[in-house]
């Protein structure tokens, strides 16, 4: 029984000296991706509130989603959309004119704004 207690006593010692924090000065930084500053609950209701369904559209009752791909720019701008997936009816171009004019916070790599490519995909409902 002795010796088991020995055992058991080394054994939690051992793993001790594995668990210690590494003692290099290493620096972690985390990377992250651009943003909507008040998220994207706020960025879908911004897009809501203020399309301009085309007259078609509305007669239609058209829904859907439309997805979009873009650059967001070290100065928060956005470029370089390209439209993935779209409903048409002019839809699809109504919703790149107002993500256009949205400033969204750039990404980060390293602790380095850079410029980013990014998706979002918004849901459409022209009633």
């Amino acid at each position: 029984m002795k010796k088991f207690i020995l055992l058991l006593v080394l054994t939690s010692f051992s793993n001790l000296g594995f668990a210690q924090a590494d003692k290099q000065n290493i620096k972690v930084i985390t990377n992250s991706e651009p943003t909507y500053p008040k998220g994207d609950q706020e960025l879908y209701n911004y897009v809501f509130n203020n399309i301009n369904y085309s007259e078609e559209a509305k007669k239609k009752y058209l829904e859907g989603e439309v997805m979009l791909s873009f650059d967001v720019k070290t100065d928060s701008t956005v470029t370089n959309i390209i439209v993935i997936s779209g409903v048409g009816l002019g839809v699809d171009e109504e919703v790149k004119r107002i993500v256009q004019k949205i400033k969204f916070t750039p990404a980060k790599q390293n602790g380095i704004v850079v410029k980013m490519n990014t998706m979002y995909t918004f849901p459409i409902k022209a009633h």
